[in-house]
């Protein structure tokens, strides 16, 4: 019927500025190369870091009709989206909850900044955060006054471990919750890491093989750390690091 799903890769931001490669700039081609009358809306779809399911409809009732339908079903306690990643470490538990508040902060400064990242925002896709210099910092015990002002949003993510080899992970991801970089914060708070996260996994040290959370203050983003034996298992040179994508990735969307 009305609806299109596609499988997006790693690095394909959903809004760009005008010139710029998106999955919005590409739209018209795709309805071209289809054949279809009305133009695509994005009803969801992951981040630009992120790879996995696009959600398209080209009737605008069926597409903000299905963006209730996954705003409600979070309201509801349920888990709409699904999402598998691979860690660098494997959680002390095969299954839980994380929950923790998030909120943006400014780089450098502990002035807190308000929601100027909803700003162009598709569904639950956010706007750019570009230019703000902002990091998405964990909050373990907001207060109630932080909570009601939404500078702190409470957070929740399911996980399940599925499968795990030579010191890495296969996870399923269930976020309650919708917040910008809210996996990859949560993964860092279980000391597993994503794959690819060039700008959380830093929060992660390790002292005699154990690991621990370093706040985001005293460890500043930079290219994930990887030991030689993943990196050959891999077949990657340290080099080439930097380009490893983040390995998050929306395998399901339950529809109504």
């Amino acid at each position: 019927g009305a609806l299109l799903a596609l499988n997006k890769p790693p690095g394909l931001p959903i809004l760009g500025r005008p010139g710029d490669l998106s999955l919005d700039a590409l739209l018209p081609a795709l309805r071209r190369r289809l054949g279809l009358p009305a133009e695509l809306h994005v009803v969801k779809a992951p981040a630009r870091e992120y790879s996995g399911l696009v959600l398209l409809s080209s009737c605008y009732h069926t597409t903000k009709k299905l963006q209730q339908f996954f705003t409600d079903a979070r309201w509801r306690g349920q888990y709409p989206a699904t999402y598998r990643a691979i860690t660098v470490g494997v959680p002390a538990e095969v299954e839980g909850e994380i929950s923790t508040g998030l909120s943006w902060q400014q780089q450098g400064d502990r002035a807190m900044v308000r929601r100027c990242w909803w700003a162009g925002g598709t569904g639950d896709t956010p706007g750019s955060a570009e230019g703000c210099a902002l990091q998405v910092v964990p909050v373990p015990a907001p207060g109630r006054r932080s909570l009601a002002r939404k500078d702190v949003k409470s957070t929740l993510t399911r996980y399940r471990v599925l499968s795990a080899v030579g010191g890495c992970a296969l996870l399923q991801l269930q976020p309650r919750t919708a917040f910008p970089e809210q996996l990859q914060v949560h993964l860092t708070l279980l000391l597993c890491p994503a794959l690819g996260d060039h700008k959380h996994s830093s929060c992660v040290g390790r002292v005699l093989g154990v690991p621990f959370f370093l706040t985001p203050e005293s460890a500043p983003a930079r290219t994930q750390v990887l030991d030689e034996e993943l990196l050959s298992r891999l077949g990657v040179s340290p080099r080439q690091l930097h380009h490893l994508p983040l390995h998050i990735h929306l395998q399901e969307l339950v529809l109504p």
